[in-house]
């Protein structure tokens, strides 16, 4: 997560992280956006915000006065949207930084 992210992309980033490890699998409900929150010490109207944006890219379904629930290929479709952020925005910074400091893919594998 980078520091300078609102934290509302950043609580959504820790359950987009559970989502893609299995601690939140297909099916499975979410914490209540109150019990979210207080986990994380953030505001109540914070963690909606986070939440809001998994309705809107379809990753959760919402049950009226239940809850929310991981949708069907949740974790697909974000390990995809994460493997095309690192490639696209993260990657080019660290192979710089490699080709800066001479560094070798196979370097990396060894341990060096």
């Amino acid at each position: 997560m980078k520091q300078s992210q609102p934290v509302y992309l950043k609580l959504r980033d820790l359950i987009a992280a559970a989502i893609i490890d299995g601690t939140y699998p297909e099916g499975a409900m979410l914490p209540s956006v109150r019990a979210f929150a207080a986990e994380q010490g953030a505001n109540p109207l914070t963690v909606a915000k986070a939440y809001q944006l998994f309705q809107l890219e379809g990753l959760v379904e919402v049950q009226r006065g239940v809850g929310m629930y991981v949708a069907k290929g949740a974790a697909e479709q974000l390990r995809l949207a994460e493997r095309k952020t690192f490639v696209t925005k993260e990657w080019p910074a660290i192979a710089a930084r490699m080709r800066m400091l001479g560094l070798e893919p196979a370097d990396l594998l060894a341990g060096v």
